[in-house]
């Protein structure tokens, strides 16, 4: 239902509005009446309404400015159909430009007339809802797209078979032959001359163009990292030799970066790592590009793992991969204890190797990306524990020396525990209501405890355990009971076969149906619905 408004000081008005039109019938309903436009404020306040008819001149405050009141203090305003009389025909030119949908003459309208204007504004509304909706399952999509690809580029994923869900769910194909990552920095020597606002455009657009030039150049997803930091897959549809690959990676970031320092005098720093065949390798060429990219220099903009770095710089590598495991089931279970050990490992292992500096960054970047990811609304969150900083939490980048990094890392780790231990005490329980509700939703699904984990971003472990505590069954005799309960009341309608309710609910087969059914209710299927039990 829409709600409508009607604001005139003239009480015949008001009745005649009221009733010159079945409003019910016509999804809408009156939600109130006043006689000015500061009375109509208060139940706006209260009570937001879709439509708002209202005469344009009343005591204390007009329609119009009524109208220019809302366009000014709401982001999504009522949408105004204005009444005048022939002498303020003038003032509805003033109104078109607060958004006003239509304005009709009093002595003119007649029931047709109204019904004429509130039937092409219902129309007019339902297609700015179909367009809302539209947009935002897009900004959803790509949102955890995104978020698929962070989990992608760290390694994040628990099981192949969660990988291949999630990617298939998010309809992202990996058909390709190969991939290779390259880790990028937007570099532009003019920033001590911006401001902070002309800094954060000149990086957007240089990622736009970027981002742009890329997709016609080769075949790739872009993930903007941070402000300045971007992650980029190249995709490789058929086998190529290595050689030239570089050969063409090469030509296309040269000719990105002419581009860029053409329009923006900026130009990227590139690290490019391996190039694997295996989707789930890319999170290895990940972070040998970013070992690549910790090589550059203003005189050498771009490196391959491959060909420019040492061949023995593996063996002398920190390997995240060890701690990621168990910050993960930290991160997913909010266990803040497990948190502490794990930092605690960390910064012991850079305390005995100070001169690992670049390694200290590598691995305060993954944390820092691993707790973005796995946390509800990670980035708010993270952004939030570093309000304080002039540069958030990217002030990691801006640190020269382990001392600093060490000292980053404390302060990181006593924040999360702090809120860890906030909401392990308050997230616990809603979680099982969150699978409840995703098993209720997908009756069709084999519904397994990796997918609906994988849903939850939560690991099946995790998931597992919290339905033992929080609920009277397991995890699979909830399934198994809902199943069930949903079986039966398409037993009863009568209106399909068994082997259809069999594949309706996801089960392999009517036999396996039969069989689980009659183990639950204590009667097969078709006996149940010959006599029709509860």
């Amino acid at each position: 239902m829409y709600k409508l408004l009607i604001a005139d000081d003239e009480p015949l008005v008001q009745v005649g509005i009221k009733s010159m039109l079945p409003w019910d019938s016509m999804q809408i309903k009156i939600i109130g009446i006043a006689s000015n436009g500061q009375a109509a404020c208060e139940i706006i306040e209260k009570d937001m309404p879709d439509i708002i008819i209202t005469d344009i001149k009343m005591p204390i405050m007009s329609g119009l400015e009524l109208a220019k009141y809302c366009n000014e203090h709401y982001a999504k305003p009522p949408a105004f159909i204005i009444l005048t009389s022939y002498e303020d025909f003038s003032l509805a030119r003033e109104a078109l430009s607060c958004h006003v949908h239509d304005y009709l003459v009093k002595l003119e309208l007649t029931p047709e007339l109204l019904k004429t204007s509130i039937e092409k504004l219902l129309a007019e509304l339902s297609a700015n809802a179909a367009k809302e909706a539209s947009d935002d399952a897009t900004d959803s999509i790509y949102y955890y797209q995104e978020k698929f690809y962070i989990q992608l580029l760290n390694n994040l994923f628990e099981s192949r078979e969660q990988f291949f869900l999630q990617s298939q769910k998010l309809n992202i194909s990996f058909t390709e032959h190969g991939y290779l990552t390259c880790y990028c920095e937007i570099v532009n020597r003019n920033l001590g001359q911006m401001t902070d606002e002309q800094q954060i455009n000149l990086y957007h657009s240089s990622f736009q163009m970027a981002k742009e030039l890329l997709f016609q150049y080769q075949k790739s997803h872009v993930i903007m990292l941070d402000l300045y930091h971007l992650a980029i897959v190249f995709c490789f549809e058929k086998e190529e030799k290595l050689e030239d690959i570089i050969h063409s990676l090469t030509d296309i970031t040269k000719k990105i970066n002419d581009t860029l320092y053409k329009y923006y005098r900026s130009t990227l720093s590139c690290g490019f790592g391996t190039y694997v065949t295996d989707p789930l390798a890319i999170s290895e060429s990940y972070q040998y590009s970013r070992d690549a990219f910790s090589r550059t220099t203003p005189d050498k903009q771009i490196l391959f793992f491959d060909t420019d770095v040492p061949s023995d710089t593996v063996l002398n590598s920190f390997n995240f991969s060890l701690f990621k495991d168990t910050l993960s089931i930290a991160f997913e279970e909010y266990d803040s204890a497990i948190l502490k050990k794990t930092f605690d490992d960390i910064v012991s292992l850079f305390k005995a190797n100070p001169s690992h500096y670049l390694q200290a960054i590598d691995f305060a970047s993954n944390i820092l990306y691993l707790a973005i990811s796995l946390l509800p609304n990670g980035e708010t969150k993270i952004a939030s524990i570093f309000a304080d900083s002039p540069d958030n939490y990217l002030m990691i980048y801006k640190m020269n020396n382990m001392e600093q990094i060490l000292g980053w890392l404390s302060y990181f780790q006593t924040s999360l525990c702090e809120y860890l231990d906030e909401k392990k005490k308050e997230t616990r329980k809603p979680i099982v209501g969150q699978a409840k509700r995703y098993i209720k939703n997908h009756m069709d699904s084999k519904l397994s405890l990796q997918e609906v984990a994988a849903a939850l971003c939560i690991s099946p472990n995790y998931l597992s355990q919290l339905f033992k505590k929080y609920n009277e069954t397991g995890f699979n005799d909830y399934v198994t009971q809902c199943k069930i309960e949903e079986a039966k009341r398409y037993l009863n309608s009568g209106e399909y076969c068994i082997y259809e309710i069999a594949e309706k609910l996801g089960f392999e087969s009517s036999f396996y149906f039969s069989k689980v059914f009659k183990k639950v209710e204590g009667v097969s299927p078709s006996d149940f619905q010959k006599n029709k039990l509860p």
